[in-house]
């Protein structure tokens, strides 16, 4: 099996990806953008040859560096794990034959307007949406499905370039913040009103093998806008809760419907007054490293699980649900550079055996904003058999651990 993979390098858990691929007895090439150099001698080792280019989104580009490939060896997969490579990989792969995500697919886990036009038609509660160019379009959804509204980018990932308005008035100052009033294209959608999770899945051939949920609190908006909020996603180990089969019920149905086969997903879903609503799905793996959380919950190789269905069409071990597993961001106090930590020693010495990872840069790092996400600055991952007890610890973390920033 000669598999092609994009961007081995950046961001640091893609190593991961290639190692998982190698140990799975995949001859790994990569695309990339760095120089050979520059990658990792542990990466270095797992590939069997690497090309550069100047941007792995740039599909005439990938698709050269792919067909130089071809003229050398068989190729049978040509995979990608990052939002923004998700697309361009489906496109190249049906232009050179390769079998995998097809640009349909790609293409509606990616299109916000897209992807909810379908879920709808296919019995998947969604959030009332529409696909708009102009303020007075918001203006006109907004009279016809009330406030407040959501505006954000037809194609991103996250939180990213995501806002709410309230009002006619924050919705005029949403429309010139984010480019609308000046004719920028933005979905706009209904505001959900409850609380906000994940869903996220491993299929072979159109059929869910590994499934995971997971819990943000706060929501992702206030908890990407608010300093002084030490923000949590918890990963539950109570899939067999009746809230869970009604939540895998519905990831089956959007794995159906849009027609996924072999592949990670990253679901995002809300509950509330209105019941369970969809919100948005990614043809990859979830962000913030929350496939080590669910390495360290469920006693398993998630990145080895996806690297034999890739290859394979088969995944290796069961999950152990033995554990919830959470990650906390722990925000500096301002903006400037990491002065020191309050409360560390506390902690460590009282659930050290809980931690699983951590991350507290050095005195005299850079900070980065609190929109820059989840792992931008000191984070800190624990895990515990019972969920209400990994929560009540990790709201202790969050109140006793200090980043001082000067």
């Amino acid at each position: 099996m000669n598999v092609l993979f994009i961007e081995p390098a950046f961001p640091a858990n893609q190593r991961d990806f290639v190692r998982a691929l190698a140990s799975s007895g995949a001859y790994v090439l990569g695309i990339g953008e760095r120089p050979y150099e520059w990658i990792d001698p542990e990466t270095r080792s797992h590939l069997g040859g690497y090309q550069q280019i100047s941007s792995v989104t740039d599909e005439g580009a990938l698709e050269a560096a792919v067909r130089e490939a071809q003229q050398q060896m068989w190729i049978d997969r040509l995979e990608a794990t990052v939002e923004a490579h998700i697309l361009p990989a489906a496109h190249v792969r049906e232009r050179t034959g390769i079998p995998g995500t097809t640009s349909r697919t790609a293409y509606l886990c990616r299109d916000k307007v897209a992807m909810k036009e379908v879920l709808r038609r296919a019995g998947v509660p969604t959030a009332a949406s529409a696909g708009i160019a102009s303020l007075a379009e918001a203006r006109a959804f907004a009279a016809e499905h009330g406030y407040p509204v959501i505006i954000k980018p037809r194609a991103a990932a996250g939180a990213a370039g995501t806002f709410r308005a309230n009002s006619p008035q924050e919705l005029d100052a949403v429309a010139a913040e984010s480019g609308l009033a000046d004719g920028l294209p933005a979905a706009i959608e209904e505001f959900v009103e409850g609380h906000e999770g994940f869903y996220d899945t491993l299929a072979v051939e159109g059929h869910v093998v590994h499934d995971f949920a997971s819990h943000y609190y706060p929501n992702v908006l206030e908890a990407m806008r608010t300093r002084w909020i030490s923000p949590q996603i918890v990963a539950t180990n109570r899939m067999d809760a009746p809230f869970y089969q009604e939540l895998r019920a519905m990831g089956r149905r959007v794995i159906e419907a849009l027609g996924i086969w072999t592949s990670a997903t990253h679901m995002e879903w809300f509950m509330g007054p209105k019941g369970l609503r969809f919100s948005e799905i990614g043809c990859r793996p979830p962000g913030v490293g929350q496939w080590d959380s669910y390495c360290a919950a469920d006693e398993v190789n998630l990145y080895r699980e996806w690297a034999l269905a890739v290859c394979h069409n088969r995944t290796g071990s069961a999950l152990s649900r033995r554990y919830s597993c959470g990650i906390i961001a722990l925000r500096p106090t301002r903006d400037g550079h990491i002065a020191g930590y309050e409360g560390t020693d506390a902690i460590f010495g009282k659930y050290g055996d809980l931690v699983v990872g951590s991350h507290f840069p050095e005195p005299g790092t850079p900070t980065q904003p609190v929109a820059a996400g989840y792992m931008a600055n000191a984070w800190m991952r624990l895990r515990h058999p019972d969920y209400d007890t990994l929560r009540a610890i990790l709201d202790e973390v969050g109140e006793r651990i200090t980043v001082h920033a000067s």
